[in-house]
This record gives structure tokens, sequence and C-alpha cells, in this order.
């Protein structure tokens, strides 16, 4: 494993970019009013986020495996039923998605970038690790869950 993966916990490089969003709309000006269709759409967002991750936490605790984002070789079962069969990745779908109603309740374009930022470096220095932890764990049932399901959606 690389040095700068699986270092921060998803979850707080979430809120850490979500403060960024934050205070980068605040200080660029570039906030639009208030809008009833922008707003439901951040509302969508937000509770798409959390009808992925809540249900990903449950399969986790279900399965009694780690869901400590920096040991994935610590995963003591391979999680595939449930949101699983819908994305490998459920809990990161619904930190991005969280994200994007972030941005849309901003109402700064430029905020938009913090989810896609937040999904690539997510892939980089969280999924790819844990990817390979897998694999070496669980071997030919990983690769065949790869084959069946997408890592995002």
């Amino acid at each position: 494993m690389q040095r700068m993966e699986t270092v921060v916990p998803p979850p707080i490089l979430c809120v850490v970019f979500a403060l960024i969003m934050g205070l980068g709309a605040d200080a660029a000006g570039t906030v639009m009013p208030a809008h009833g269709g922008r707003l439901g759409l951040a509302g969508l967002a937000g509770a798409a986020g959390l009808m992925f991750a809540a249900p990903a936490f449950r399969a986790f605790g279900r399965a009694n495996t780690t869901i400590d984002p920096t040991r994935p070789d610590a995963a003591s079962a391979l999680v595939t039923n449930g949101i699983y069969r819908v994305t490998r990745n459920p809990m990161y779908v619904g930190l991005t998605a969280l994200l994007l109603s972030w941005a849309l309740w901003l109402g700064a374009p430029a905020a938009l970038l913090g989810p896609v930022a937040f999904a690539l470096l997510i892939a980089r220095y969280q999924i790819m690790p844990e990817e390979r932890a897998l694999l070496a764990k669980f071997g030919d049932s990983y690769t065949a869950y790869c084959r069946r399901v997408r890592r995002w959606l």
C-alpha cells in the first residue's frame, strides 16, 4: 500500500470537502438565490445519499465485518447482498451524493467541483487499495462479484 492510501477516513474527507465548498462559495460570492427546483434537487440528492449509505453500514454490521476504511485488510466477510448488489461502494456513493446535495444547496456553480474531486480522490486513494485487499483476501469470489456489480453505479 502506498503512503497516502487509506490514510484519511472518507467521512472525515467528506466533511473537509463540505467545509471547503462552503467557504469557497461564501468567498466567491457567486451564490445563486434560493430556488425551489434547485433546493428540491438538493433534497433528493441528500435522500439518495442516505439511502445508499445507511443500508451499507447495516449490512456490514450484520456481516460482523469492519467498517474501518483505514484497514481494508481487516475485512472478515465479503458483503454482496442488499445495496451491495447495486454498487460495490454504496458508502462512497452516499458520501458523494451528500456532497452533491450540499453543492446544490449552496447554489455556487464552482461548488459542483467538490463532489467530482471527492469521487476522484476516493477512487484512487481508498477504493483501489480496498479492491487490492479484498482481492487478496477473497480471491475468485471477489473477482466474480466485481464482474457482476459496478464500482459506482
